[in-house]
Formats: C-alpha cells, sequence, structure tokens
C-alpha cells in the first residue's frame, strides 16, 4: 500500500466516524442536516462533536469545544461530512470558527446544497489558506442527508413508502384483515424509521380501517407530524389520529373549503390545508409542495395500495422500505400495489435495491425508485 493510499484509508476511517456521530441527530436536527465532526492530531482523536438538535450548536463547535489543549488546534485536522457553513442562521458561520481557531485543515464528504453555503463555505475557508480536502465518502454522505440534499436541490420532501406483504405480495386478506403480517421485531423497526422522517403520511381510507395512532412507540424518538388525506372529510373527530399526542395536518380538497366539520378539527388544533383535485383525488404534487413549504424534508407513507400507485405514478416516492412476511394469502389477497398501468416490462418502474436485512422472521428489502 501507498503513502498516498494509506493516507486516503486514515481519511475514510475518520469520516465513517463523523457519519457515525452525524446519525446521533437523526429525527432530532431536521430541517437542518445531521452532521457530525472529528479533529485529529497526527492519527490521534482530540475532540469529536455532532449537531444534536435543531437550534443547537452545530458539529464543528461542538468537536472544537470537546478539544481539552486548545492550542493543538493549530495542528490539527478537522474532518466533518457536511461543508462548514459560511452564513449567519441559528448560530454564526462554522467557516468562521474553524479560521479563527487556526486550524490548518480541513477534510469534507460533500458540499452543502443549500443555497447560502452551496461551495461557500470552503472557499472562505481556502481563502485563508486552510487546506481543505473534498469528496472524502462523498457517497455515503449524501445518503446520510438524502432529504435535506432533495430539498434543497428539488424544493420536494423526500419521500419513502413502507410497505408489510406476505411472500405473495398480499397485504390484507381476501376479507381486508391485515393485523398482522409482520412480526414485533418489525413493527419495532417501523417505530424507529417513523421516528427519523418529519411526517407520516396516510389516507383516510386506512384511517377508517385501522384507527392507527401514527405515533412513535417501542422506541424512544420525536413522533412525527401526521399527515393525512381526506379528499371528502370522512376520518371521525374520535379518530385516535386527531388526539393530541402528536400534531396533525389534514388535507382536504378546495371544494370542502366551507365545510363546518372544517371549524371542528380546528378547534382540536388539527391544521387544515385544502388543495386541488385531480381525476385521482387530492392533487398529491401540491400536497408535497405545501409540506416543502413547511420545512418538511421528509415523509415516511404509510397507507394502502391506491396512494402508494397513486404516489409512484406521479414520480413522488423516492423509496421504498418492503418488509415481507415469511406467509402465504393466495390470489384472494388484497395486492401491496394498485395497478400502475405497466404493459410491458421496459416500462415498469425501476429500483435499486439496499442490502436486505431481516427483523426476527420478516425480511427487510430497502429500495431506491429511479426518476428519469
Amino acid at each position: 500500500m501507498t503513502e498516498s493510499e494509506k493516507e486516503m484509508q486514515q481519511h475514510e476511517r475518520f469520516m465513517s466516524r463523523c457519519i457515525e456521530l452525524a446519525e446521533k441527530g437523526a429525527g432530532n436536527v431536521s430541517p437542518n442536516p445531521m452532521v457530525g465532526s472529528v479533529l485529529v492530531a497526527g492519527s490521534r482523536v482530540i475532540g469529536e462533536g455532532c449537531h444534536e438538535r435543531f437550534g443547537g450548536a452545530h458539529a464543528e463547535v461542538n468537536a472544537i469545544a470537546s478539544v481539552s489543549d486548545q492550542s493543538m488546534l493549530k495542528q490539527a485536522t478537522l474532518y466533518v461530512n457536511l461543508e462548514p457553513c459560511s452564513h449567519f442562521g441559528k448560530t454564526p458561520p462554522c467557516a468562521d470558527l474553524i479560521i479563527e481557531k487556526d486550524i490548518p485543515r480541513v477534510v469534507v464528504a460533500c458540499r452543502d446544497p443549500h443555497e447560502k453555503v452551496a461551495g461557500k463555505g470552503i472557499q472562505r475557508l481556502r481563502d485563508a489558506g486552510i487546506d481543505v480536502l473534498e469528496n472524502v465518502l462523498h457517497d455515503k454522505a449524501l445518503k446520510l442527508n438524502e432529504a435535506f440534499v432533495k430539498s434543497h436541490e428539488k424544493s420536494m420532501p423526500f419521500v419513502a413508502v413502507k410497505l408489510a406483504e406476505t411472500l405473495d405480495g398480499k397485504v390484507a386478506t381476501g376479507k381486508g384483515l391485515s393485523k398482522w403480517i409482520t412480526g414485533n421485531e418489525a413493527r419495532q423497526e417501523v417505530h424507529r424509521q417513523r421516528s427519523r422522517y418529519d411526517a407520516v403520511l396516510s389516507a383516510a381510507s386506512t384511517v377508517l380501517a385501522d384507527d392507527p395512532l401514527l405515533t412513535v412507540r417501542h422506541v424512544e424518538g420525536r413522533n412525527p407530524l401526521r399527515v393525512v388525506l381526506d379528499r371528502n372529510l370522512r376520518v371521525p373527530l374520535t379518530a385516535k389520529v386527531f388526539n393530541r399526542e402528536a400534531k396533525t395536518l389534514l388535507f382536504t380538497a378546495n371544494g370542502r373549503a366551507g365545510d363546518s366539520r372544517i371549524e371542528l378539527l380546528r378547534e382540536r388544533e388539527i391544521e387544515v390545508c385544502c388543495v386541488n383535485e385531480d381525476e385521482s383525488g387530492l392533487d398529491l404534487k401540491e400536497v408535497m409542495c405545501v409540506l416543502h413549504a413547511k420545512s418538511i424534508l421528509s415523509v415516511y407513507v404509510e397507507s394502502g395500495p391506491r396512494l402508494a400507485a397513486s404516489l409512484i405514478q406521479c414520480g413522488l416516492v423516492d423509496k421504498i422500505f418492503l418488509y415481507i412476511a415469511p406467509l402465504l394469502f393466495g390470489g384472494d389477497g388484497l395486492d401491496a400495489v394498485a395497478p400502475l398501468g405497466v404493459e410491458a416490462p421496459d416500462n415498469a418502474p425501476r429500483l435499486q435495491y439496499e442490502k436486505p436485512c431481516f427483523f426476527g422472521e420478516d425480511l427487510l428489502v430497502e429500495a431506491y425508485l429511479h426518476h428519469t
């Protein structure tokens, strides 16, 4: 192994630690990104930190503050999985702090897509004479903050659809029964995923059938915003999704704007938004645009086959979490996804698999949708 290869291996090791630290902010820092930072002198870690909560100190600030001997900063390398910010937000620019502390070298995984940063932080460091190395574990760092990146590049939330099906692709029996297809371990993992997303979205039909809470239980974590699509205001006020355990936002059709039930919902502190309709129901793109405007970076969809199909057809789905239980329901069961109008294999939505894993007896397959 050459010296340059050894050096890169070391950079990747410390950047992996940054990403590990950044993960601690999952579910707590949005709409900010997840960021971790490590300070190294020679080959020894002298400080580390992460962005712990929205509005709190950034990862670089916490890492610098953790160094017991501040004089060592002048010979240290700072690792961070996202470009240091260069603008005043809720906290001062991290780039300015790095310059102030005379840190001579910075290693960055990827640039910040935020329009107020977008290379400006790195340029500020270089203008101050700091050696900056970019793109160490670039793809892994982008994936960590995929919702943040999409929000700033596409002005839309990152959307993941959760499906729980039998081995033969059914989400319910012929009589409509679906509790429980998957086991306890898989359901616990679903709650962990919920806690990492800004919003959990479901349709009125699912709420009426299952009366779900859509809150985080079984694991520690924050409750996401609960979003219900109710075109005709069918969900009763007694539904669990309207309790006070978490905030709820209901979307209904513009034609229902004057309905007296809207005022009753608002009296219960349920936010109601009216959007346009199309031939299949509420305008899902408009729904996502409204959520983006409310700083919702990520949406976790837990609903039935029709909504899953509609979101896929609209090109709004980025990722699918598919839990496969070792069960068979047969031909009279309900398909996991409603018809997509696929006439030829070449026209089918195409996905890219992630490494599968098991939760108890259930197999989780994660897959990303390819958008053309």
